[in-house]
This record gives C-alpha cells, structure tokens and sequence, in this order.
C-alpha cells in the first residue's frame, strides 16, 4: 500500500483520537502507520529534499487541518485529543473527512485565506492543496524548476567550444574544492591530448595526490572501449584516481567497468555535469529563496 495522502489520514486520526482521551502524537502516527500497513521503507521515505519523512509530514499537516477546523486539539505539547465537533465529523463523513467538507467551518477558512493569493488564483490553487501538503507542492514545484535549468543548462554547454568546456570543467572542480588556486588548476589542465589525459587536479593544495581527468563534450554515448583508453592512461602514470566527464551519456558496460577495476574512476554524464554546477552555482545565479520555519514549542512554555 502506497503511503496515503493527508487528507485520506484526516479521518482515520480521528478516529484513533474517538476514544476522547489524550494521545500523544507519536503514537498516533504509529497507529496510523499500522492502519495503514506501511512497510519499513514506506515510514521512512523522505521528500525531495531529504530533510523530512513524508509520512510524518503528511500526519502533520492532516493534525494542523483537523486543529485549524476546531475537530481536534492539542492540551499539551506532542499530544492531540478530539473536540465535540470533531464526534460530530465523524457522524456526518463516515467515509472520508476532506478539505471541502472543513470549508463549512470559519475558523478553517480563515486559516486558509490568510495566505491566499487573489481571487483568480484561487481555483488552481485549491486544486493543488487536494493533492499534497504545501511542503509537497513546494518541494514538486522546485524539483521541476530544477530539472527544468539542468535540460538549459546542459543545452548552453554542449553549444559551448572544447577550450570553454575545459575551462567550465576547471571552475566546477574548484568550486567542488579540487585544485587549490586557479592558477594551478588552470595550469594542470592545461596538458590535454597527454596520452588520453586530458588534465591533472591536485586533490589538495600540497599536490601531495591527484587526480586525472578526461573531459568530452559528446553527444552520444561513451562506451566501455573509451573508459579502458583512460584506465590504460592512468596505468601508465600509475594514477589511481581518475574522473571522466562528458556532455553525453555512459553505456552499462562502461559504467559496470569501472565497479571492478583497481583504480577509482568517477564517470559524470551531462546530467550530472548540469547537476552538480547547479549545487554548486557554475554558470547558475541564485533569483530567490524561501525559508521554511516551524514553531520552537520550548520558547512558548511557561514556568
């Protein structure tokens, strides 16, 4: 069973509250994770950005509903406890508690109206909210903002000359933290056409290891035969780290390669390249951000 949606675990928390008595949060969501028989992998799944679990932000969000709606309340920190209204709920919506049926309370709509945008908004905006929690909507909307600039950015640098994509090459190591100074990066790339070495990085800014690098600006597929040349060059310079970078894609028998050979090769294809000069701002400028804050229960509690 796939984890369910917030509004779906409206009426089940409810009912797990229906008892009348005081519950605490953590054991709501193991009851309803129960209910709902999520698998271990399913309790732990995270949003996109990793810093989250998905269940426990959808218990969340279906507890901040029901509680904004009057149906449930919180007499003390971490636990929740039905309301009359809330008995009442689940008489009127044996099957399902959703946000239309919220909407027939003020207090719910005034919540919500706060952070409405205009009127004509409105309809889209609602449509979304039916779907996910509002950590959700952000998370997808910033996903596809994102892979929206790697497709462009990987565009750009694929219309980009070999001597320009070298040198993005060099900036993204050094953002990555390789290379020490500019200049000594600029330096060791500067050796390309080396016997299939196209430059060398220092790992550290005392050049005491370092690592070899093979840049193709391609746009179809690197085969296993063009990762053995480069192994084979880094054999000859009895290298052990090597990073293969191309604007284009790896074949499984390439990338299966590299899993069982004594030297460490790293290969980034072109979606990874566009990645990884996102994270780490080559080419890419920062238009705006959003912080998301949660209340500090400790501050609000009085001696």
């Amino acid at each position: 069973m796939s984890i369910p949606d917030f509004q779906t675990l409206m009426r089940p928390l409810l009912e797990f509250l229906s008892d009348g008595k005081q519950h605490p949060l953590k054991e709501a969501r193991q009851a309803l994770a129960d209910r709902f028989r999520l698998t271990d992998e399913e309790r732990k799944a995270l949003l996109p950005s990793g810093r989250q679990v998905i269940f426990v932000n959808r218990v969340a969000w279906a507890q901040v509903y029901l509680s904004q709606a009057g149906l449930l309340t919180n007499p003390e920190r971490g636990h929740l406890k039905i309301s009359d209204r809330g008995l009442k709920a689940l008489q009127e919506c044996p099957e399902k508690i959703s946000i239309s049926y919220l909407r027939k309370f003020p207090e719910f709509n005034l919540f919500r109206s706060s952070s409405k945008k205009p009127k004509e908004a409105q309809p889209s905006q609602d449509s979304e909210e039916e779907r996910g929690t509002p950590e959700e909507m952000l998370e997808a909307a910033h996903e596809r903002l994102r892979a929206d600039l790697a497709k462009e950015v990987l565009s750009r640098v694929k219309k980009c000359s070999p001597q320009f994509f070298e040198r993005l090459v060099v900036e993204l190591l050094l953002k990555m933290g390789y290379g020490g100074s500019r200049e000594e990066a600029g330096e060791a790339v500067g050796t390309s056409g080396d016997e299939g070495i196209d430059g060398v990085i220092n790992e550290d800014r005392l050049g005491l290891d370092t690592i070899y690098l093979q840049a193709k600006r391609w746009e179809g597929t690197v085969g296993r035969p063009e990762i053995q040349k480069f192994v084979g060059a880094l054999q000859g310079k009895r290298a052990k780290k090597g990073v293969f970078i191309t604007t284009g894609t790896f074949s499984v028998e390439a990338s299966e390669f590299v899993k069982h050979i004594e030297a460490r090769v790293v290969l980034i294809d072109g979606r990874q390249l566009a990645e990884h000069m996102i994270d780490f701002g080559v080419g890419v400028d920062l238009v705006i951000s959003y912080d998301i804050k949660r209340i500090t229960s400790d501050y609000f509690e009085e001696d």
